[in-house]
């Protein structure tokens, strides 16, 4: 055997290795919920039908086929509270997507502008709140945020408030914890981005006569746009499905998706209805994944 094949043989199932990946742990457990999304609800285990019995032979997998409907798919667009919840759930992500945009991105430019051996600090100053489970970081802001917390002992102590300010339970404070939570992913592809410009071109806008904010409207930022791109939907995408903060944090008044999937799974036991959902929601987020690819794509041929 020559060592062309040798060596070949590696790099063949090195490049099968994703697409096994995405059929064991995606396409299949996506063709499962499909199903379940297409079948009824029922007072039974599995909680619903109908089943596939493959050792009855093609005329029980055929009955099973045509007892599949769209039924509840319908009631998604049929019924308020799910229709509310995308709408929610989209706001709450766009709007929280674009703070965090706005907070940062002048973080990471100034990481980006450090000497370089402050980046490094930086860098783990960002990414240190990593190493505490996310979970208990979240109640550590219940902690803050209640009546008699941090927060309002501090705001009286300073005489800013007359009386203790209403903070959980509101979606000031399911904000408060999303931006918490999610600035580093927006930070760490931003400052990638950044670090990785020449300050000689910001140096040449300068010096042919370009204000500073004309330097970074002009120059800067949309040489940063494909940074704030993933930094956006690395936040965008796991905030509209979000369930732990708008669950500990906001009010129940306007549920989100995440909140109705689980309600539906763990509480109606509506199954059918919960993969639905999921179904849908999962169409939700490819919209901007496929605009993301497009826009890479666009960018690849125009460097060529």
């Amino acid at each position: 055997m020559s060592a062309r094949r040798i060596f070949a043989r590696p790099a063949r199932l090195a490049a099968i290795a994703p697409y096994l990946w995405l059929l064991l742990f995606f396409l299949v457990p996506f063709g499962f919920v499909l199903k379940i999304s297409l079948s009824q609800t029922a007072i039974a285990q599995p909680p619903y039908t109908p089943l596939f019995d493959l050792g009855g032979g093609w005329t029980e997998i055929r009955s099973a086929f045509a007892a599949l409907s769209l039924d509840n798919f319908k009631l998604l667009v049929s019924d308020d509270l799910y229709v509310l919840s995308y709408v929610r759930s989209l706001y709450v992500a766009v709007a929280s997507t674009f703070m965090l945009l706005l907070i940062g991105y002048p973080i990471a430019y100034g990481m980006a502008r450090l000497p370089r051996r402050w980046q490094a600090v930086a860098m783990v100053l960002v990414i240190v709140p990593f190493w505490t489970s996310f979970l208990i970081r979240i109640y550590a802001w219940i902690n803050i945020l209640q009546h008699d917390g941090l927060l309002n002992q501090i705001l009286l102590a300073l005489r800013l408030v007359p009386s203790p300010v209403v903070w959980l339970s509101t979606d000031s404070a399911m904000y408060l914890g999303i931006v918490y939570s999610y600035l580093p992913f927006m930070i760490l592809p931003l400052y990638a981005t950044l670090a990785r410009m020449e300050p000689a071109i910001e140096e040449a806008a300068a010096d042919l006569g370009a204000a500073p904010w004309q330097v970074f409207w002009l120059v800067t930022f949309p040489l940063s746009l494909p940074g704030v791109a993933a930094g956006a939907l690395l936040c965008f995408i796991p905030i509209i499905g979000e369930f732990v903060i708008p669950d500990l944090l906001a009010g129940s008044n306007a549920l989100m998706i995440g909140q109705t999937l689980w309600l539906e799974f763990f509480t109606n036991k509506d199954w059918p209805v919960a993969s639905a959902t999921a179904i849908v929601l999962l169409i939700v987020l490819l919209v901007p994944l496929l605009l993301y690819e497009r826009l890479q794509r666009r960018q690849l041929e125009e460097a060529r």
